[in-house]
């Protein structure tokens, strides 16, 4: 919220008060007023503590009233002397002050700001100074995750992920739309990634187990500018894109442990379909049969070891080896070469994908 807003009010009032009035905020500095050469100054005996008074205290001759935000008020109305007159104006002020400040919030508040952000819905330039204004730390490092809420229920999914996430001033709980919630996750120093698929897997397991809610997490990179969460957020949604086409079983998935199929859900479908012409110039992926395909994929599971392989599927390794000569003969690449293997992986990926159709972002 603007200091000049506070301002306007003490200036307005400074003339029916025949005191010293003032607002000082959370960091103990003079936000305002009605000296204006007191503007800036440090009130170092201005605690947090000191500012969870319950009711009005009194300073080295000031009596002061706390507002905002509770339990943590961020904010403190001040009048000269130490007497009950200057107590009931204290209290005044602060309750006219506290609402102009909810009406202001409600206005311009940090939920809508942060929505504006990760939507792109705000011009570069402007990200900024509506930060300042509304007093967001903009330099903490953040990160994205959309929770898309896949069965219907009766529970709202954005209250419960609301009280899982009750710190307000720094973390974000944002109704996208009828399915799909956002979360802006303030990161601490340390953090792993494996820390970030704990806590999206907190979310899952309470809407699942206690609610009958049933939900896929996208977990964006974390980054450390404000204007970035609008690619954390996207990134997010990738995430959950691209995990429906390759691990469609996974109800967590991480951007950066896409992989490669990070890399084929940005090709141009186009790009995708002249490869695999190029790559089955004898014959394509419809012509193997179910069997066939089922081998493949055990035989990638298996490191290429045709040993270990055959043991799994529990037929010879002669059969085995049939089968893969079998496919030599199909599509012109020997799986048991590295090179062949890598070329044919990926283009069962490209076709998985092609037949998906995921949304792009």
């Amino acid at each position: 919220m603007s200091n000049r807003l506070f301002q306007g009010v003490i200036h307005q009032m400074r003339d029916a008060i025949d005191r010293t009035i003032g607002v000082v905020d959370e960091t103990s500095v003079i936000i305002a007023c009605s000296e204006l050469s007191r503007i800036g100054e440090v009130n170092d005996n201005i605690t947090a503590e000191v500012m969870a008074a319950p009711s009005t205290f009194v300073l080295n001759g000031y009596t002061y009233r706390a507002f905002g935000n509770h339990p943590r008020p961020e904010y403190a109305v001040f009048v000269s002397g130490n007497d009950p007159e200057a107590a009931r104006y204290a209290s005044l002020l602060a309750v006219s002050l506290n609402s102009i400040k909810q009406y202001y919030d409600e206005k311009y508040d940090r939920g809508n700001f942060i929505k504006n952000v990760i939507l792109d819905n705000i011009l570069p330039g402007d990200i900024y100074l509506k930060a300042r204004e509304l007093r967001f730390n903009s330099d903490v490092s953040r990160v994205c995750m959309l929770i898309k809420i896949t069965n219907k229920t009766d529970v709202s999914a954005y209250d419960v992920v609301q009280n899982l996430f009750p710190d307000k001033t720094k973390d974000f709980v944002i109704n996208i739309n009828e399915t799909d919630i956002a979360l802006v996750k303030e990161i601490r120093t340390g953090i792993e990634p494996r820390d970030l698929d704990k806590l999206a897997g907190s979310i899952v397991d309470t809407l699942s187990s206690e609610f009958y809610t049933h939900c896929v997490v996208g977990i964006g990179t974390t980054v450390s500018g404000i204007k970035d969460l609008a690619r954390s957020f996207k990134e997010a949604q990738v995430a959950i894109e691209v995990g429906k086409v390759f691990d469609t079983e996974k109800p967590i998935v991480s951007y950066d442990n896409l992989g490669i199929a990070r890399l084929i859900y940005q090709l141009p479908t186009t790009l995708c379909e002249m490869f695999l012409k190029e790559v089955f110039k004898r014959g394509s992926i419809e012509s193997l049969d179910h069997e066939t395909l089922f081998t493949i994929q055990r035989f990638f599971e298996n490191n290429l070891n045709v040993s270990e392989t055959s043991r799994k599927l529990f037929v010879h390794r002669n059969t085995l080896v049939y089968r893969l000569e079998k496919i030599k003969k199909i599509t012109g690449l020997d799986l048991r070469e590295f090179e062949d293997a890598i070329v044919f992986k990926v283009a069962l990926m490209v076709k998985k994908y092609l037949s998906a159709n995921p949304v792009k972002f």
